[in-house]
Order: structure tokens, then sequence, then C-alpha cells
């Protein structure tokens, strides 16, 4: 799989021809699935652009669609699996969500993942919120779907492991280097691969890249600013990787049951008195 740092800015055409690009790219290193940005597409109401626009943030929903349609066409052309974030439009008075389109490596739109922890900013001023999560599957892998400040909410990653994910893609406009310790943590507790795409010029604080199930990055893009791909193997039998998932993932499901301690729970009055040393 390759994980994306393209640039995201205001224009929908702008941006749509980097996802382009970077695909072509991806598919050139074997890779079978991309995962892009929040906002790759529509673009995010954040950043230097967005703060400087007169008239505020608005979105182009005829070239967003445009670019969509282009995407999930050159995903069948380059039989490419692509995650790529873009808002949602809604029926009006209604917000957009921010969201995550999942586009089959046939051009077929299988899945939208809407972010459900919005800022506080997003859910007062632009965005409407989801309230599902999004599972799917590519060559007996499953993935899951989160969105920027989600990374704060641990139920979630919890909830992606009980779904049974091997990696969860996490999308992000953020500058906030503070996501990916968190990003790590998540990997290193449920034994899954994380991977992280952030835009471009973000990448200075945060690059983008892909955390293995053991909690360290495996690869990562450079942290200059550029648009780039990193591109890693999700491979089971990596032997890096025997610990955390074929040790840790299954022996934390037993601790979880709670048997392998309430087997061994001991009728003892010294146990029992916690007042005393």
């Amino acid at each position: 799989m390759a994980v994306a740092q393209s640039p995201v800015t205001c224009d929908p055409l702008v941006n749509g021809a980097a996802v382009r690009d970077l695909m072509a790219a991806a598919r050139e290193t074997g890779a079978r699935l991309v995962h892009f940005p929040e906002g790759a597409i529509s673009g995010y109401p954040s950043g230097t652009e967005a703060k400087q626009a007169l008239s505020g943030w608005s979105i182009d929903w005829t070239a967003v669609q445009k670019q969509l349609e282009l995407t999930a066409r050159a995903a069948a052309d380059l039989g490419l699996w692509v995650v790529v974030g873009s808002s949602h439009r809604l029926t009006l008075p209604n917000r957009p969500h921010n969201s995550l389109y999942v586009i089959s490596d046939g051009g077929q739109l299988i899945g939208r993942y809407d972010k459900r922890r919005c800022s506080h900013t997003e859910i007062t001023d632009w965005y409407s919120p989801g309230f599902a999560p999004l599972t799917f599957d590519i060559d007996g892998f499953r993935f899951g779907s989160a969105l920027c400040i989600e990374v704060n909410f641990p139920e979630l990653f919890i909830e992606y492991r009980e779904l049974g994910v091997d990696c969860v893609l996490l999308s992000s406009f953020s500058e906030d280097p503070v996501f990916g310790v968190l990003a790590r943590g998540h990997a290193a507790a449920h034994n899954y691969w994380v991977s992280v795409s952030v835009p471009a010029q973000c990448s200075a604080a945060l690059p983008a890249g892909v955390i293995g199930p053991h909690g360290s990055w495996l690869d990562r893009c450079p942290a200059d600013g550029t648009a780039a791909l990193a591109c890693v193997d999700l491979d089971r039998t990596d032997p890096s990787l025997d610990i955390a998932l074929n040790k840790a993932r299954p022996w934390r499901e037993l601790a979880r049951a709670g048997r392998i301690y309430e087997a061994r729970r001991v009728a003892d009055a010294r146990s029992t008195d916690r007042t005393r040393f």
C-alpha cells in the first residue's frame, strides 16, 4: 500500500490533478491501495489559503463532483484502490459531511466514511457529523477509516480492533506532531497497521507514513513540503512483526476476556485487605 502526502488547496481542479499524479506513481510501485489526506479533493477550511479568503471558505460542488468522477475513472484505469478525502454535499440547508471515499480498483464507490468526532469549529460552522464506522476488505486485509482529531478518541480505535481490522487509515489536515505519537500508540496497543496521510504543506511537523503493528514507523514521506508517497508491504510473515501479530494480539484478546485472570483468582485475606502493608 502507499500513503500519499499530496498538496491540498482550495481549488478542486488543482487537488484532483495532484491526486491522480500520485495515484499513477503509486501504481508504478506496485501498490494495490493508495491513501490520501483529509479534504484531498474538495480542500479543507483550514490553513493559510482558506483563512485569507475574503468571503470565507466555499465549495464548488460541480468541480468537486467532476474531480471525484475523474479520480474514480483513473482508479479503474490503473487497477488501484483509492481512499481519498473530500467534503460530501448534503441537501440544503444541511451542512456537508467531512468524508473519506473508498473507490475500488474497478472505479466503483464502495463506501464513504463520514467524520464522527468533528472539532468544535467543524460542528458549529462547517460540517454535519457521521455516526458509523467503515470497514472494507482488499486481498485478505481489512481496513478501517478515521479522520484527523478522531486520533484523540481511543474508543474509535478500540471499535476498529473489535471489527477485526488489520490497518486503520487516518487522514488528517494537521500540523500537530502529537497526532503521530497517538497514532503510534493505537498501532502498538491494538497490533494493527496505521497509515497517516497529511497534506504536503503540513509535512514539516508530521510527515505522512505507515506505522507497523509494533508501533514503529515503517516508512515516511520527506518533511519538506513536497508531494510524495510512502510505500510498505502489509506482510504478516515479516519476522519483525511476529511478536505484535502472532503473540501480543491474540494474547491480549484472551486477557481482555478476563478468563485467564479469573482462573487464577485467590482467596486470601492479605489480598482483600487493602489497608495494610
